[in-house]
């Protein structure tokens, strides 16, 4: 099992610190940008260990006091429930050791079979990833909505910024079920949908990955928006395209067609990027990020809302009874438990 390595870290930080000290260490910007960056996330997460060290050899004070006083045992149950989530977030920075792990992500939502519940299905997913992204204190920005006919979304893509976005989000990627009732059939009967969750990391702009310009359909059209909720309305929204893989990315954010266009081929880069790790990671483990059909079977996990409450993660076996909460953004215990499952795969 991976654990959390304060030893290992403090060795990493003294590597780094003489890297930076080196003459010369600031005449690659870009390399010399990494390891400051690098070098930052491993202080805090020093200064956190010792932070809940320090907290945790208090407990037993705070024990002794709340065999005596009911008032210091909720005050006790508060400060455990606390420290168990702070050393679980501590526990997953262990977990990333990729070489994007730690940056940012490129997320896109796909409505799949199931017509306008689909649609609507994609709408709540990309709701509660916002919601979540909130809570987790990630930056979120759109980059495209695209409504469906009657109601929801066709598909959704936003960049999320914060530490170890990428490496994080590697648990929400695959196709989620709802079971539900539908609010679109007249008869208000129970109905299957389903969406399809994309991430890639969210590349720089220079990083060295060549398109040829023939590979590339690159479409410009006006864009909907989804009603003013998720993105501005703007006539010069981008679509491109990559034909050998039919990777399609679309950009209608920005506020001309030049920044579009520029954003839509970072995109389809970081999309390349990750169709690369696919098929190399394919190669040791087929359940490993593979693309999937949006459809029955093919599902990460499901969420039934009648005639019962349940959200069941397939590849742990991880059941939440409250539904609701996930819906609304609680999604930690499930994203912990996979990235705890994916660690434990890699290393036996």
């Amino acid at each position: 099992m991976i654990t959390f390595d304060p030893a290992a870290l403090s060795e990493r930080q003294a590597v780094l610190d003489a890297q930076m000290e080196a003459p010369g260490f600031w005449d690659d910007q870009r390399a010399a940008a990494r390891l400051s960056a690098e070098r930052s996330r491993v202080q805090r997460k020093l200064d956190t260990y010792q932070r809940l060290a320090d907290e945790a050899s208090e407990l037993d004070n705070m024990l002794e006091l709340a065999a005596e006083d009911a008032d210091w045992k909720d005050e006790l149950s508060a400060t455990l429930a606390r420290l168990n989530g702070e050393v679980a977030l501590l526990q997953e920075e262990a977990l990333f050791t990729g070489e994007y792990d730690a940056g940012p992500a490129v997320v896109t939502v796909h409505a799949g079979a199931g017509g306008t519940d689909s649609q609507d299905w994609a709408e709540i997913l990309l709701r509660m990833y916002l919601r979540w992204a909130e809570r987790r204190g990630f930056k979120t920005e759109m980059v495209e909505a695209t409504p469906g006919e009657e109601a929801g979304l066709k598909s959704a893509t936003f960049t999320l910024t914060g530490e170890n976005a990428y490496g994080i989000m590697q648990a929400e990627k695959g196709v989620h079920r709802l079971v539900r009732l539908s609010p679109f059939d007249s008869a208000h009967r129970r109905h299957t949908s389903f969406a399809q969750v994309e991430i890639a990391p969210l590349v720089e702009d220079d990083v060295p990955l060549e398109i040829d310009e023939s590979d590339l359909r690159i479409d410009t059209y006006r864009a909907q928006g989804a009603g003013g909720q998720h993105v501005n309305k703007t006539d010069s929204a981008v679509r491109i395209t990559h034909l050998p893989t039919g990777i399609v990315v679309q950009c209608q954010n920005e506020r001309s067609q030049l920044q579009n266009k520029a954003q839509a081929m970072r995109i389809l880069k970081s999309r390349l990027i990750e169709r690369e790790h696919e098929l190399r990671e394919a190669a040791l483990a087929k359940e490993r990020g593979e693309a999937q059909d949006i459809s029955f079977g093919s599902q990460i996990r499901s969420y039934v809302l009648h005639p019962y409450t349940m959200v069941n993660d397939h590849r742990t076996n991880l059941k939440i009874g409250n539904a609701q909460g996930v819906l609304d953004g609680d999604l930690d215990e499930l994203i912990h438990a996979y990235l705890l499952e994916a660690a434990s795969r890699r290393t036996s």
